[in-house]
């Protein structure tokens, strides 16, 4: 308990630059409040204890703006940062050094049975008012951007964007769609015009000199 609760302190410190003490993370910050007492509501889930278990999540989520499932499987490491209005689901997988930010949802399509919602791999970053929605996988070192509703998979090393959610970037390099417009090397339509008739005023003369022959 000590060792989990040293890696947290670390984890927050060297993720949000506001972190001042280790006695101000552990008193002041909703994040690890919710998820000590996820820890305690997780004990009793797994002993089949599922109203203390309740009980302990909605106490904790009245508390901290947080609401954990007892559920839920949660890494080392987490960082919830801000904390208001996450939510994470029943089956939800949470991979290690995983970065929350306010808002994000980890829930469910409403058409799934058994494992309705997420598994996120290891440091994955899930921007604010993200919402990750349905029983797939969010691949390691994924990013997830602010107020993207994702509802399929995202590959590992990859970034993703939008409403509904696509990958833009994978390792870095850039996803080309057939309906993107690269506002780089588009063609000039007055360019492309001129050309065309050039080519045909090339071709008439071509046909008055051979005729005059």
């Amino acid at each position: 308990m000590f060792e989990r609760t040293r890696e947290t302190v670390n984890a927050y410190k060297a993720r949000d630059p506001a972190a001042r003490s280790a006695l101000e993370i552990l008193l002041l910050y909703p994040g690890p409040r919710a998820e000590r007492a996820y820890r305690r509501a997780n004990f009793w889930w797994r002993h089949g204890h599922r109203l203390i278990a309740r009980a302990i999540s909605e106490h904790a989520k009245r508390r901290t703006g947080i609401e954990i499932h007892p559920g839920a499987s949660i890494g080392r490491r987490l960082v919830i940062d801000h904390g208001a209005g996450i939510v994470i689901g029943e089956t939800a997988r949470i991979g290690d050094d995983v970065l929350l930010y306010q808002g994000v949802t980890l829930g469910g399509t409403g058409k799934d049975h058994g494992k309705r919602h997420p598994t996120i791999g290891n440091n994955v970053l899930i921007g604010a008012g993200a919402k990750i929605l349905g029983p797939f996988e969010v691949g390691d070192n994924a990013r997830v951007a602010a107020g993207a509703v994702v509802l399929s998979a995202v590959p590992p090393d990859s970034t993703a964007v939008g409403v509904p959610a696509r990958v833009v970037r994978i390792a870095g390099e850039k996803v080309r769609y057939a309906d993107d417009v690269d506002q780089v090397s588009v063609t000039d339509p007055v360019k492309a015009e001129l050309c065309a008739l050039r080519s045909r005023v090339a071709e008439l003369e071509q046909k008055i000199t051979e005729k005059g022959d």
